[in-house]
């Protein structure tokens, strides 16, 4: 008789593929085992996401796609879209339960509620070198474009403690680089009982850094007014901080910037990558761009288009502006036209590969530590993507590279040490 077996699917953000590993690691220690291609489950769980209506689609088709492989197995649906179309979601066929955010760490409990299920946490990070920790989850921000705030709730984080514990687990199984993440890390305060102080974002990572074993530490999405000096200080004094970060422009137009809600203007974003590359020369960038926000001009996305320029930014995460009803932007007047949006986002990828392209090309002939991932690709501490000529490599591991050449995604170097 085989052990039960189960399949997870995750969409979206960084938070959803931490929270599957979670039910990976509950499910594996229950006695389950993760069905290979070709298996059929008994269980599968979907973590939905909802931040776009191409996001709502790949849900649903991702629920349908288990179902017709796996037709005696339970699903349970949870996540962002789960949230918003619990009805809709229950009458797909083959779903067993709909668990909404507020519950999804006691999904499996609510599955199984006869046995005892492990904690929510995560000791391993499947098929990857690089570790995501969820600190925080939640948002206060209200975006007059996002629906995550309605569907993740108020701004929430996990105590120091839990979290060091979780990264000094990762370690122990082999894990050397972190990356915190949250759905807006910058309102990490440490869930604070009565009487103690909030512990800020900056104490949270000075105190990871300090963790023996982690050899890269990385901060994942933060909007640029939330990089304080204390953060600063901490990323250049500590040995094992990575000087690359992922900050959110949305737009580089201080009018869409206002009609969006968002709480800087570009002026701030330009300031504070001057700090971090003043304190830090290697540090790069990389960020989230929304085109076609209502009523953007095309004097505004040329703006945009010049900000990327000035920045230089490794990579963009572009996302065609996504009517979700219930938000602010869902209300206001002059949409734009599919194929106005369509075009601008051509014009804006070829720019990002332009700029990425350009940021690259200065490590042609230098020598780089990369840390070796997938398919003799890896990535620089300062997050530089890089291809390895040669022999296949073993992952998670640490080489010299020298670069010869840059190519269209990536550099391309061979091993001079190991």
């Amino acid at each position: 008789m085989h052990k039960k077996r189960f399949k997870i699917a995750a969409l979206g953000c960084r938070t959803n593929q931490y929270e599957a590993q979670a039910f990976r690691d509950q499910l594996l220690a229950m006695g389950f085992e993760e069905a290979k291609e070709g298996q059929e489950a008994e269980l599968c769980i979907v973590n939905t996401c909802t931040v776009t209506r191409s996001a709502d689609e790949r849900s649903r088709h991702q629920i349908r796609s288990l179902h017709r492989e796996n037709p005696d197995s339970k699903i349970f649906v949870t996540g962002c879209m789960a949230e918003k179309q619990a009805p809709t979601i229950s009458k797909i066929g083959g779903v067993a339960g709909v668990v909404g955010n507020k519950d999804k760490e006691n999904l499996l409990k609510i599955a199984f509620p006869e046995v005892e299920v492990p904690e929510f946490k995560i000791e391993r990070f499947e098929a990857h070198t690089r570790a995501f920790v969820k600190v925080q989850d939640g948002c206060n921000s209200f975006c007059s474009y996002c629906i995550i705030p309605y569907v993740r709730g108020r701004s929430r984080s996990r105590r120091l403690e839990s979290i060091l514990d979780e990264v000094k687990g990762l370690v122990k199984n082999g894990f050397y680089e972190v990356v915190l993440t949250g759905i807006n890390i910058g309102d990490f305060d440490g869930a604070p009982k009565e009487g103690e102080k909030p512990v800020r974002l900056s104490e949270l990572t000075r105190e990871v850094s300090r963790i023996p074993g982690v050899q890269r530490l990385r901060i994942s999405s933060i909007d640029p007014d939330e990089v304080d000096d204390e953060l600063i200080d901490v990323l250049q004094s500590s040995a094992n901080c990575c000087p690359s970060m992922h900050i959110v422009l949305q737009s580089g137009s201080n009018s869409v910037l206002k009609r969006m809600r968002r709480k800087y203007t570009v002026q701030q974003f330009f300031d504070t990558v001057d700090r971090l590359k003043t304190a830090l020369p290697a540090f790069t960038f990389t960020t989230d761009i929304i085109v076609g926000f209502p009523g953007e001009t095309e004097e505004e996305f040329q703006e945009t288009l010049s900000v990327m320029d000035q920045v230089g930014f490794l990579k963009v995460h572009m996302f065609p502006y996504s009517k979700r009803e219930g938000t602010l932007a869902a209300r206001m007047q002059n949409h734009l036209e599919p194929d106005v949006i369509a075009a601008r986002k051509d014009i804006l990828l070829q720019k990002a590969s332009e700029n990425a392209f350009n940021q690259r090309n200065r490590y042609v002939g230098q020598t780089v530590e990369v840390l070796v991932e997938a398919h003799n690709y890896g990535h620089t501490a300062n997050f530089i993507p890089v291809q390895i000529e040669g022999p296949i490599l073993e992952k998670n591991r640490f080489v010299k590279v020298n670069i010869l050449e840059n190519q269209k995604e990536a550099l391309v170097g061979v091993v001079v040490s190991i």
